[in-house]
């Protein structure tokens, strides 16, 4: 099958097509480990609520263990989001332009949307680099842990913008036909 044969179909080049399987993997994983913190996060506030009003002794960790645990949830889940095009889109303009205009913004979009996540994860690196000898006062461990789910997120946002790259180039379709945006839009 030729190569204009598959875009026309929508059906991806084998390599693409393994590529999208391994992030579907990384996506549910991510989403499942966010998930986790999302339960830990919920005993941590209980816990915080019990023992403030039952037991009249606050336990000050905990203020601290939900900051990281909500930044280890909004950062990764953030990129997935890039994935699934649920995030924030505005496609005034694009859907005024020719289909041709049309695919051509969506791949400079998704493409400046990968250097951004490039960007946060190398930048996130430099500041968990540069705190990691600090310690959390009430929890003990590096405030590198901090900046780490920037440098995750990131780095996912990168890949997952890779791939919404090559689906913009391979599969014919308009981009916000993908994922699970495209039911908002019908």
């Amino acid at each position: 099958m030729s190569i204009d044969e598959n875009r026309r179909r929508g059906d991806l080049p084998a390599p693409l097509a393994a590529f999208s399987r391994i992030l579907d993997v990384l996506a549910h994983v991510t989403i499942g480990l966010a998930g986790t913190a999302l339960v830990a996060l919920v005993v941590m506030m209980g816990w915080l609520v019990f023992g403030r009003y039952v037991l009249n002794d606050t336990p000050t960790w905990i203020e601290r263990g939900a900051t990281l645990a909500i930044l280890a949830i909004a950062m990764p889940v953030a990129a997935v989001g890039v994935r699934e095009r649920f995030h924030l889109s505005v496609l005034g303009l694009r859907e005024s332009l020719l289909p041709g205009a049309q695919r051509w913004i969506a791949l400079g979009c998704d493409a400046l949307v990968g250097l951004f996540g490039l960007g946060m994860a190398i930048w996130s690196w430099e500041l968990v680099e540069m705190v990691m000898n600090f310690r959390i006062p009430l929890l003990g461990i590096s405030q590198g842990w901090t900046y780490v789910p920037m440098v995750v997120g990131g780095a996912l946002i990168a890949l997952f913008a890779t791939e919404q790259v090559l689906r913009d180039i391979f599969v014919p379709e308009a981009p916000e036909k993908r994922g699970p945006a495209a039911a908002f839009l019908e």
